[in-house]
């Protein structure tokens, strides 16, 4: 089984360069600063456990060997083109991944870590899927988990988290408020967070390792992703990166970031070209799964788009229900969160910014059951 190359791999700072061992369990610098991986070597074709069908396959990429896995069989997606005007897209379809969102990836990476460092209970706070999949994983690799989640969480998303035997504190106020109160309660249990921990950016550059691997070994031109906090996008980065300095692509694909006009920090930055915050409104989104108004990453997250020759897009709610309803019609019922990369997608072609000569993925992040009662409402 191919193994992780012999490579020196340690916790960075960004802003400082100050490094940490990766055998000490953390989860962010001194100071609460947000850590990243150093970057790493890449692999090629040959390093791809081919008798694995997950996306552990991709095992010998990552910066340390992971001996015993916790896995529910996660990646591995279906890619599925679609016409779209004059188009032919291709749909990555990421709820397919066991707790039905693309979370899976970066869990089974980050718990699986953290476990073989002896940890054995994890908090976690998340709007939904995240929580999920925290909550899924723990259960699979016999943990204790803790979720905090925003008290508006749609009830379908609690019901998933509780059902696996995770504890729920639903927390009143803004998204930020689950994030605040679980560092103050990260002194009691290891913050195993999908927003700061950086294994997990380990877990979800495996999206990039798999659409490689879906087009024969090559890059598309260009991937459409929906944005939050960013850990799709910084993976798809990074993936797509250490396939660069591998030498196994000759360029990176050109990344779009989706996000909801009603909480949309990296567009307004983007748009502004600064990598730090600039003010915008903040009000209530259907996409609640982007709703995150102070993402830790904003720096990184410009940096993705700018080194991929891509940009941000932000939409409207009405545009985001137009594009929710689409799909459907294409026979694919994702969350609202994920229709807002169709949207996207609309606005990038009729500007010209993507050609039909292209290829194009576009990410759906989640599956449109989790939200039901919101989308029957909007029907």
């Amino acid at each position: 089984m191919p193994q992780s190359k012999p490579h020196d791999s340690f916790y960075v700072e960004p802003r400082s360069g100050e490094r940490f061992s990766l055998d000490v369990p953390r989860w962010c610098a001194d100071g609460q600063r947000p850590l990243l991986i150093n970057p790493q070597p890449g692999i090629g074709r040959e390093d791809i456990d081919r008798g694995t069908r997950s996306l552990w396959r991709y095992r010998a990429s990552l910066p340390v060997e992971i001996a015993k896995p916790i896995s529910l069989g996660e990646g591995c997606t279906p890619l599925v083109q679609k016409e779209w005007d004059d188009f032919r897209p291709f749909f990555k379809l990421e709820w397919f991944n066991p707790t039905c969102s693309f979370k899976d990836r970066g869990t089974t990476v980050m718990l699986s870590y953290v476990r073989q460092l002896g940890i054995d209970a994890v908090l976690e706070d998340s709007s939904g899927n995240g929580g999920a999949s925290v909550a899924a994983y723990g259960a699979a690799g016999g943990m204790r988990v803790k979720i905090l989640a925003p008290a508006y969480t749609s009830p379908p998303k609690v019901a998933q988290v509780r059902a696996y035997g995770a504890e729920v504190q639903l927390v009143e106020g803004p998204r930020e408020e689950s994030q605040r109160e679980a560092i103050r309660q990260s002194s009691e249990i290891f913050y195993s967070s999908h927003n700061w921990q950086p294994f997990f950016l380990q877990g979800t550059k495996s999206v990039a390792y798999e659409i490689w691997e879906d087009f024969n070994f090559t890059a598309p031109d260009n991937i459409i992703i929906p944005v939050g906090a960013g850990s799709n996008l910084l993976g798809c980065h990074i993936g797509f990166s250490e396939l660069l300095a591998a030498g196994q692509i000759s360029k990176l694909p050109r990344l779009f970031a989706a996000q909801p006009l009603n909480c949309s920090p990296l567009d307004a930055s983007f748009q502004a070209g600064v990598d730090t915050p600039v003010d915008r409104a903040v009000n209530k989104t259907i996409a609640e799964g982007t709703a995150i108004a102070h993402p830790l990453r904003l720096k990184e997250m410009i940096h993705a788009l700018k080194d991929s020759g891509g940009e941000s897009v932000a939409v409207s709610e009405d545009e985001i229900v137009a594009a929710l309803r689409r799909l459907a019609r294409l026979g694919l019922f994702v969350e609202p969160t994920s229709a807002s990369v169709a949207a996207a997608l609309a606005k990038l072609t009729a500007r010209g910014v993507i050609k039909e000569r292209e290829t194009t993925v576009v990410l759906i992040s989640g599956t449109g059951i989790k939200t039901a009662s919101t989308i029957a409402e909007l029907f």
